[in-house]
């Protein structure tokens, strides 16, 4: 992502068929790609700071994929579906160091 700041890094990044979600050690950016032709797209930034709340949900057995839930202020919840075979609890204890 070309708008990194200098001593800004990325320690995860997820992908969806249009859109991407990176966590950096400084924020979150979420990327939403819009319309039918994909030029125009939403970054949002979300600092670590601004996270009241975080909470994960790990996979089970029917269920194969993660969640990531946030509850930022003055946003609201926001939640983050990750695919099976992701280590989530490895995942939370990284984003706890930023958030608490």
């Amino acid at each position: 992502m070309d708008f990194l700041l200098e001593d800004e890094y990325i320690f995860g990044a997820f992908k969806t068929v249009r859109d991407q979600l990176v966590f950096t050690n400084k924020r979150i950016i979420a990327a939403n790609v819009q319309g039918m032709t994909g030029k125009k797209i939403d970054y949002t930034s979300i600092p670590y700071s601004k996270i009241q709340t975080f909470s994960i949900e790990t996979a089970g057995t029917f269920d194969r994929d993660c969640e990531l839930e946030l509850y930022v202020s003055p946003i609201g919840k926001i939640s983050f579906s990750i695919t099976h075979g992701f280590n989530i609890v490895s995942f939370n204890r990284m984003i706890s160091q930023y958030i608490l």
